[in-house]
């Protein structure tokens, strides 16, 4: 059994690695000399961050804030056909609608959120929008998409013949079933900072699959799915967002690392006290990420099988990290 020290990216010993290739390798990421932990870095959940992330460096390297490098980045998985977790093509809920859920927050401390938005493919952007360009921070349904509309973005239907089709099969038994680590339920939350050391995040996700109608998850939520504070780091959950929810996840982690603890021992702390309020509970899945301000990072899951990507020191990668169950 490998233990737990390997799995750790930032502040200890190494972690184990899936290249871009699929090559499975060890690296190590010392405090010290070439292989220390540099800004800018941007790190994003699960295996479609690796498309993410690149926009998001495009932005970064040419030392662009880390909010438009956020937003650009999660814009990549929202308007992917393939991707049916969030955005354009996500799957809908249990009558057929595809509802979208998203925030972002950026380095002064400002938020905008959208929830159970429908007929709008970048979420993360209108989002963005309600933060720069009203009072609130938090639109919902019919008056964010009236709000979206006025600023300029088009409606267009976000159910596609692919993610129509297994709604249609999925009726059949109309079992609510969420599967764990099968990225076709989940949340890509980005964290990211810029040259000047600036933190930004974005969560954007069409929620759960099947999911009642009106239902809405942690990843809209201030200090649930995100939170940000330029003084001390950020993080991002993904997974059941109603076990998130119960914890106010993103924003412990940020209070933990504000404690001294590194982002790794923040998020496994995250996931103890989740587990802690639901004993031996095996039947679903919460990751977290995060990222401080010496741009050390860390991430947490309860079960194996997720995974977060990240660019930084010149290297685009995949990583599997520890987790819980180790059963």
């Amino acid at each position: 059994m490998i233990s737990r020290r390997k799995f750790i990216l930032s502040g200890a010993a190494g972690v184990s690695a899936i290249s871009l290739s699929g090559r499975i390798h060890a690296s190590a990421l010392k405090k010290t000399g070439k292989g220390a932990p540099s800004k800018p870095v941007v790190i994003s959940t699960w295996n479609f961050g690796v498309a993410a992330n690149q926009a998001a460096w495009e932005i970064l390297k040419n030392s662009g804030r880390a909010l438009d490098a956020v937003e650009a980045g999660v814009r990549v998985p929202e308007g992917d056909l393939k991707n049916t977790t969030v955005g354009k093509g996500g799957y809908p809920d249990r009558d057929g609608h595809v509802t979208l859920d998203a925030c972002i927050m950026d380095d002064k401390g400002n938020y905008g959120s959208v929830v159970f938005l429908q007929n709008i493919v970048n979420a993360i952007s209108v989002a963005r929008r309600v933060m720069e360009e009203t009072p609130h921070v938090m639109l919902a349904g019919k008056g964010a998409e009236k709000f979206a509309v006025s600023q300029g973005f088009k409606k267009e239907n976000l159910l596609t013949e692919r993610s129509k089709k297994a709604w249609e099969e999925w009726k059949i038994k109309s079992e609510y079933k969420p599967v764990i680590n099968i990225e076709n339920h989940d949340t890509i939350g980005m964290l990211a900072m810029d040259q000047s050391g600036n933190l930004a995040g974005g969560c954007t996700t069409s929620g759960l699959a099947y999911k009642m109608h009106g239902r809405v998850g942690d990843s809209p939520i201030i200090g649930s799915g995100l939170f940000v504070d330029n003084e001390v780091g950020a993080a991002t959950a993904t997974g059941v967002g109603e076990e998130v929810l119960k914890t106010v996840g993103s924003f412990l982690i940020v209070e933990l690392m504000r404690q001294g603890r590194t982002p790794q021992q923040a998020c496994e702390e995250a996931i103890k006290r989740i587990m802690k309020k639901q004993l031996e509970r095996k039947d679903f899945q919460v990751g977290y990420i995060a990222v401080n301000k010496k741009g050390e990072t860390g991430a947490y899951s309860i079960h194996q099988g997720f995974s977060y990507t990240i660019y930084q020191n010149g290297e685009h990668k995949n990583v599997k990290p520890g987790f819980y169950f180790k059963d």
